[in-house]
């Protein structure tokens, strides 16, 4: 359902991770092991999320970690799309026998 709303593959999937996991930590190795997507790509697109205010990063050592900015001025509202969207998802879908 959400794909409907971010076009991007990658993005949509790195948005899920953080809105649903607030408080998850990572850099970009991981977050690419995670979610098996080329860690350039989802470079580009952490630094997109994090220019807009979604994600924030620091510095340790020689890699950035990147984690969810909850003070992100619709991150409730965006945390909970991601929610009732997983929830649709994994609702069984109901024949039209089902319905009758």
């Amino acid at each position: 359902m959400l794909d409907v709303f971010i076009t991007s593959r990658v993005r949509r999937k790195i948005v899920v991770v953080y809105a649903k996991y607030p408080d998850f930590h990572t850099h970009v190795r991981g977050l690419a092991k995670l979610i098996k997507e080329d860690p350039g790509n989802i470079q580009r697109e952490l630094k997109r999320l994090e220019k807009v205010g979604f994600l924030k990063s620091e510095k340790q050592g020689n890699s950035r970690t990147y984690f969810t900015n909850k003070q992100f001025p619709i991150f409730k509202e965006l945390q909970g799309m991601v929610i009732k969207s997983q929830q649709h998802a994994a609702r069984p879908k109901r024949s039209s026998v089902d319905r009758d």
